[in-house]
């Protein structure tokens, strides 16, 4: 059996916490540590789409990741410098992108775009799937405000999405690796999901060796029960204004009545 640090089980998650309202002037943030990971993610939300979405009704969600230069073990160049970001970075936030735009319903977004920006402050191993997990609670708050400030019609949020790692290490199945166990994992996957248990990415690769049918499943399966767990702990910070969304969801928006035209131009002169 293997020796996880700090005596964690294989099956658990790494001590998790998650702070809404992270940055002060973003539409909606959160700080997400996992472990010793850190990342801060935030949601800006900006009126106008790209080209090719004008004049179509749809929104856009996007997302750009990048990582501080002593967020890990050594320090690492500013990619400001090389003038582009590098192709890890380009893959992740791509990765970041794709599965947050599951969230939204474009039509309800209007021709709006929403930032989505995460920053890694500290990495010890799954630095994307804790952007993904940050970056919907930062969206979800976006869109809350947004909602309950009456710029959209209909709280535009149809799915609720996190993501884990898991892999082998000395043969055993392990949920969330942490860097010491992700460098000599023989397999290593990430899964990104729903909360109702659908899937939207998996990226898996057999680091070390190849992995069977029954493996895969038993990683999905151990996948799923920490998406669960984290799933839940979105819901809780999110919990209050979720609350204020359901509760104008079912009292609905009150329409203001015609006004008479006597009142609009007044008495006849």
């Amino acid at each position: 059996m293997v020796t996880r640090p700090h005596g964690r089980k294989a099956d658990a998650l790494r001590p998790l916490e998650i702070r809404l309202g992270a940055m002060k002037f973003a539409e909606g943030s959160a700080l997400i540590d996992t472990g010793d990971t850190r990342v801060i993610t935030s949601a800006s939300v900006d009126n106008g789409v790209p080209r090719f979405r004008m004049d179509s009704g749809l929104g856009w969600v996007t997302a750009e990741y990048s990582m501080l230069p002593r967020a890990t073990h050594t320090r690492s160049k500013r990619e400001v410098k090389s003038g582009r970001p590098g192709g890890r970075t380009m893959e992740i936030q791509r990765l970041i992108g794709r599965s947050l735009r599951m969230a939204i319903d474009f039509k309800a977004l209007g021709e709006r775009t929403v930032t989505l920006d995460c920053d890694v402050l500290q990495a010890d191993g799954g630095t994307r799937t804790a952007a993904i997990t940050g970056a919907w609670v930062a969206l979800a708050e976006s869109m809350a405000h947004a909602y309950l400030g009456g710029d959209l019609p209909r709280f535009p949020i149809i799915r609720q999405v996190a993501a884990v790692s898991v892999g082998y290490v000395d043969g055993e199945p392990l949920l969330d690796l942490e860097y010491c166990e992700d460098s000599v994992a023989e397999v290593d996957m990430n899964i990104v999901a729903t909360a109702d248990g659908e899937l939207i990415e998996i990226q898996g690769t057999g680091e070390k060796r190849s992995f069977s049918r029954s493996q895969f499943q038993t990683l999905l399966d151990l996948a799923f029960s920490g998406i669960d767990d984290l799933v839940a702990a979105q819901n809780r910070v999110l919990a209050p204004i979720m609350a204020e969304v359901e509760a104008l969801q079912r009292k609905g928006r009150r329409r203001t009545p015609p006004r008479d035209e006597g009142e609009l131009w007044g008495p006849p002169g």
